[in-house]
């Protein structure tokens, strides 16, 4: 929000100099983050001047309009000027800048010759001076605002300080300068005038004449009034004072009535709309939309209205979409004289879901979704009548209105508690300070009780810790001491928090680098790779954050292969990436618990149709592997990664666990079907790896052979204990062995056979070698068995035997023959 300092000083006794720091911190002491500080016209210099046109002279033989105005800048003399505008006529004021003056960006202005001519001076656009980005003319100032040679500066009022204060979602009250000029006054400790008690509302009385307003909906809003008048004229200029504040605040000037509207909705803070009375059938109804179809917006757009739209509408369409934009058929135009306005508080959710939905937000939805003083709508009504009947000559006919504004309830409330939640010191005397600049009431008092009627326009202080909240903000943060919390006695990881430190550890370690993606997904993007059955169930979100990405993750592979897909495109050749995160399937019908209150605690049955109606969210852990694991440098080569690897780092983030595991041959989507292997523990499987399948990457343009792995760490037991393995001094005894066996056996199979063959002594077994060019359909594996026993050195009769035990159980189990 931004508000010119000069509007500001109307209702803030500010110093006549305050710098632009001190500006900064006094907003930022009370919760408003300051975006920037503009000082406007800090970099125009020189004479800028009002002038009157008297002569025009078109020059022909050019490729675009050239003139040769004759200017009367005050001076007794008429000085000539060349412009490529045409937005203006003999008689108009204009601003014109003299030789010798500097405009922003640096742009001095002298006497030359162009055109054939001598320009001595140059008429001036808002652009050209900083004003706003309209360029499409230069600047036509209403007539007899100003005589001839005034200083236009001062006139516009081009230098002032305009602060650009970010609000936050639950501080609507604060898009207004009334909202802002509080805070800053409660920061600096200075004297606050409110602008909403300067309007006597009262002298509009409620009454039968004019257009009348009904509400079909209640549940839509609190309080609707409508204000009639007639005898206005539109075409009548805008004051060059609210223009230029509107401005000011980042709006465009557009006309009288609109400019009103605008003005009065960035002093107070209440929206407004005026509709052409003349173009509204009977009365005016507030209601849904129903099955109204189509509807025309002020911004020209086609708008297709859904059945639950709110909108103001008569008897034969709607008019306007309600708390977002107004409709073009009963726009105010230059020849309207009659105006109904209309003023609302409606409902923050009913508005703010009308403008997600037509992807429609306005300066009006953006207070209203936010929630508006429910005090505003008869005020601010009153205070833009008063301004239309004084700077567009009407009259005022009548007003109607509907409902009855509703303010947040009474509060009870332990002062001591601000000493407690705080952690500082805070007399009873100066809570009650505070939270009656804040704004509220102070009623029955006692030493633990008081009662506080909160301010009407902060709808967000409902609980007593909000209001010690609003005592810290005044306060100060900084008399809040920082101390560090100190943790329960005896307080460690659980299990599954160590499990994933272990594992990211583990994963960093081995040259991965942990990203973090969000968990929304396009259910065509999963579609694409593959994933079908319960990997695809997932849950819609209801109000997504993008429309491309509506749903919740089934699975770590999407978001992972973005991710890659992006570092590539940013220049990264070797990629390997891994992430912990939890996914969500839609498997299982969840029942709602409902609307669940918060003035009590849930009991036991609350509790768990609550947990019951939660999804089911199983940690996984993947990874993505696109080149080479390890980057090349002068000494050595980086090794490139393959599927064999991608299952080795899923085996050993199992076995690290201290489970068993075994490994089969898998055909899981988005996985090569013959190079994907899954894990199981106890034959149920936790994870898959392997090469990533051709279509996958060809359809993200990754490099050939790309590979991942995902393990789900939710479905891997915890060990009640871990049990060291003994040291051996022993020597081991190591064999290798050579089998021959069809191609479609795995060799996790045939390791399995050997080891429940080699008996007890056997202290390990690995895959050292694979040989496909052996015979037809026949493949060549070799391991290496290490014997060991404790209490002895194994003799080389007893290895023997145990190798041929070994043998001998692949063969009978897998067909396995012994290489020669």
């Amino acid at each position: 929000m931004k508000i010119p300092l000069s509007w500001v000083r109307e209702f803030v006794d500010l110093p006549s100099k305050i710098s632009n720091s001190d500006l900064e911190d006094a907003f930022v002491r009370v919760g408003f983050e300051v975006e920037e500080i503009i000082e406007a016209g800090s970099d125009l210099t020189g004479p800028l001047v009002v002038a009157k046109v008297e002569t025009i002279e078109e020059l022909s033989g050019n490729k675009k309009p050239i003139r040769y105005v004759g200017l009367d800048c005050g001076e007794g003399n008429t000085r000539y000027v060349i412009c490529g505008a045409t937005n203006f006529q003999v008689g108009d004021l204009v601003v014109a800048a003299l030789p010798g003056a500097v405009l922003p960006n640096d742009f001095a202005i002298s006497a030359r010759e162009t055109y054939g001519k001598t320009s001595n001076g140059m008429i001036c656009s808002s652009r050209e001076l900083g004003l706003s980005d309209e360029h499409s003319g230069i600047i036509v100032l209403p007539a007899d605002s100003a005589k001839p040679g005034v200083d236009a500066v001062a006139l516009l009022e081009i230098q002032d300080v305009i602060v650009d204060a970010a609000v936050n979602p639950d501080r609507g009250y604060a898009l207004s300068i009334r909202g802002l000029a509080r805070e800053l006054a409660a920061s600096l400790s200075l004297k606050y005038t409110d602008p909403a008690i300067s309007v006597d509302s009262n002298k509009y009385e409620v009454n039968k004449d004019g257009v009348q307003i009904s509400v079909e909906d209640p549940s839509a809003l609190s309080i609707v009034f409508i204000r009639s008048i007639s005898g206005f004229d539109a075409s009548a200029p805008t004051p060059i004072w609210m223009s230029r504040r509107i401005e000011k605040c980042g709006m465009r000037s557009i006309s009288l009535a609109v400019d009103i509207t605008n003005y009065v909705m960035l002093e107070l803070g209440q929206p407004l709309h005026a509709f052409d009375s003349s173009k509204i059938d009977g009365s005016l109804i507030i209601k849904r939309a129903g099955n109204s179809l189509n509807f025309k917006t002020l911004d020209g757009q086609e708008r297709k209205l859904d059945k639950d739209d709110l909108v103001v509408a008569d008897k034969k369409e709607p008019l306007a979409l309600a708390g977002v934009m107004g409709g073009a058929s009963s726009e105010v135009t230059s020849s309207t004289t009659s105006i109904a306005l209309e003023a609302a508080r409606f409902d923050p959710v009913t508005i703010a879901r009308g403008s997600r939905r037509h992807k429609l937000s306005s300066e009006a939805s953006r207070r209203l979704e936010r929630g508006v003083d429910p005090s505003l709508a008869e005020i601010a009504s009153s205070r833009a009548i008063d301004l239309m009947i004084e700077l567009g000559g009407a009259s005022h006919i009548g007003s109607a209105k509907s409902g009855e504004p509703k303010f947040v309830p009474v509060v009870t409330f332990d002062p001591n508690f601000v000493s407690q939640y705080l952690g500082t010191k805070v007399s009873l005397d100066e809570v009650e300070e505070k939270l009656k600049i804040v704004g509220c009431e102070i009623g029955k008092k006692s030493e633990t009780q008081w009662s506080i009627t909160p301010p009407s326009w902060r709808a967000d202080l409902l609980l007593a810790p909000d209001l010690v909240e609003e005592v810290a903000r005044m306060i100060g943060y900084q008399r809040i001491p920082s101390r560090l919390p100190v943790g329960k006695s005896g307080a460690q990881l659980t299990p599954s928090q160590t499990r994933k430190r272990a594992i990211a550890n583990y994963l960093a370690g081995k040259g991965f680098s942990e990203v973090y993606n969000s968990p929304f997904v396009n259910p065509s993007f999963v579609a694409d790779l593959g994933f079908t059955g319960d990997r695809a169930k997932s849950f819609k979100l209801a109000n997504p954050m993008s429309e491309e990405f509506p749903d919740l993750r089934t699975h770590l592979l999407p978001g992972l292969l973005l991710t890659a897909v992006r570092n590539q495109g940013r220049g990264a050749k070797d990629i390997a990436i891994f992430e912990i995160g939890s996914v969500f399937r839609n498997t299982e019908k969840l029942d709602s618990p409902g609307v669940v209150g918060i003035d009590v605690v849930p009991n036991e049955k609350i509790k768990t149709s609550i947990y019951k109606s939660v999804p089911n969210q199983p940690l996984h852990v993947g990874a993505v592997v696109a080149g080479k694991l390890s980057a090349d440098s002068w000494h050595t080569k980086g090794e490139k990664f393959t599927w064999v690897e991608a299952i080795g780092f899923a085996r050993s983030i199992v076995e690290n666990t201290g489970s068993i595991t075994t490994t089969v041959p898998s055909d899981f989507a988005p996985w090569h079907p013959g190079r994907c292997a899954e894990i199981q523990i106890d034959g149920k499987p936790v994870g898959h790896a392997g090469e990533l399948h051709p279509r996958v990457v060809s359809l993200l343009g990754l490099p050939e052979r790309s590979c991942a792995f995902v393990v789900v760490l939710s479905a891997i037991p915890f060990s009640d204990s871990k049990k060291a393995s003994s040291l051996v001094t022993m020597p081991p005894a190591i064999q290798d062995i050579s089998l021959i066996v069809d191609q479609s056996i795995p060799a996790a199979s045939v390791e399995f056979a050997l080891r429940e063959g080699a008996g007890n002594l056997l202290e390990s077994i690995s895959l050292f070698d694979r040989y496909e060019k052996v015979e037809e359909g026949k493949v060549s594996l070799a391991f290496t068995l290490v014997f060991r026993a404790n209490d002895r050195t194994l003799t080389a009769d007893e290895v023997s035997e145990f190798r041929k035990a070994a043998t001998e159980s692949a063969t009978k189990k897998c067909g396995a023959v012994l290489r020669a």
